[in-house]
């Protein structure tokens, strides 16, 4: 390749065989056919086959989707730590790219890194609290912030530190790969899970389980936008799930009505936070071991599906406003295999109540 390319064009074209848009073959008058372009495979192909899908129908990717495809974030590492060497924050794309690592370069409210970490349901250990506090005083600004979704970010993290901060927080037992960029978020559960009288369901092992199926399944992180799961076990403080874009509600199923009575998880979908939308019940009710299976199916559906050429409208309530729900679950019921089970309202108790103050004081 010439010299008069830039570093990420390089890289575009030598990964163009796995991004080629695969749905433009021309077939001249009277020639024979045009060979196919090679679908791109492995585990990025989902999110490679959309982007091909958008340009083929002459709409134009937004300049984040163009550099996921040329690098996606998670391939970044070796890049990071040598700029971290140097003492360099990133540039341009590598912007979006630090932060699928869990890196935000903050500027110009300052000139640093902030770090936000993964702790599904908020749970964290003693000591992992302890060593948290350590990270930040020797590498951040000494302090942590408490997000809405029961997570924690340490600020001021020099440009040389915070490759070596991700790393002291895989020694304790802690990532913070995906947790920023167009990934699915922290998840979250009610926060007095396990301790609470009321709750109809511990939604700790839920959000444990989706959480390591994200960080492990490659698939996940070919998001066209952020993206938020949330566990509610109906307890006294809720986990207020219908801000999420998929909600699981843990909910108690009468006699009567052609299923098993019982706890299930109730489906909301299409929440999204600070646009006074939330989540809508779908009618759709699973077993709780099955949360981890059709939280993946939904997601797969929307790597198809998710609008990658304007970033205000590619979110899953975008998906949803166009399609109606009806067309949604039927992908999704696609990419699981079988039916989803539908049940009405009224099979549905009641929620015991939420206390909107009960986050003050000890529990239970």
């Amino acid at each position: 390749m010439g010299g008069d390319f830039t570093i990420d064009q390089k890289r575009y074209l030598e990964g163009f065989v796995s991004g080629a848009q695969v749905a433009r073959v021309a077939r001249a008058p009277g020639s024979s056919p045009a060979t196919p372009a090679a679908e791109p495979t492995g585990p990025d192909a989902a999110s490679h086959t959309a982007m091909a899908r958008t340009e083929a129908e002459g709409r134009k990717l937004t300049p984040e989707e163009k550099a996921k495809r040329e690098e996606m974030g998670l391939d970044s590492y070796a890049r990071m730590k040598d700029a971290a060497q140097a003492g360099e924050f990133p540039k341009g794309p590598d912007i979006l790219r630090w932060k699928y690592n869990g890196l935000f370069y903050v500027a110009p409210a300052q000139d640093s890194f902030m770090c936000r970490m993964r702790m599904p349901n908020g749970i964290l250990t003693h000591w992992q609290f302890r060593g948290i506090a350590d990270i930040a005083r020797d590498h951040g600004g000494g302090y942590c912030d408490v997000t809405t979704r029961a997570n924690l970010q340490i600020r001021e993290i020099p440009a040389a530190d915070g490759v070596i901060l991700l790393e002291k927080l895989v020694d304790l037992g802690l990532t913070a790969k995906g947790a920023g960029g167009d990934n699915i978020r922290n998840v979250t559960g009610t926060p007095t899970a396990g301790i609470d009288p009321q709750e109809l369901l511990d939604t700790r092992p839920y959000a444990r389980e989706w959480h390591h199926y994200i960080l492990n399944t490659r698939a996940m992180y070919g998001l066209p936008r952020k993206f938020n799961v949330a566990f509610d076990g109906a307890g006294r403080i809720g986990a207020l799930e219908d801000t999420n874009d998929i909600g699981f509600q843990a909910v108690e199923v009468r006699a009567g009505f052609g299923v098993e009575p019982g706890v299930w998880f109730r489906l909301a979908l299409g929440g999204i936070t600070g646009h006074k939308d939330f989540a809508r019940d779908t009618g759709v009710i699973l077993e709780p071991r099955d949360a981890t299976r059709v939280a993946d199916a939904i997601v797969r559906v929307f790597i198809d599906s998710g609008d990658r050429t304007d970033r205000k409208k590619a979110r899953l309530k975008y998906v949803l406003d166009a399609w109606g729900f009806e067309k949604f679950l039927a992908a999704v019921e696609e990419k699981l295999g079988h039916p989803l089970l539908r049940i009405p309202a009224e099979a549905v108790l009641p929620r015991p109540p939420a206390d909107r103050m009960a986050h003050l004081g000890v529990h239970p």
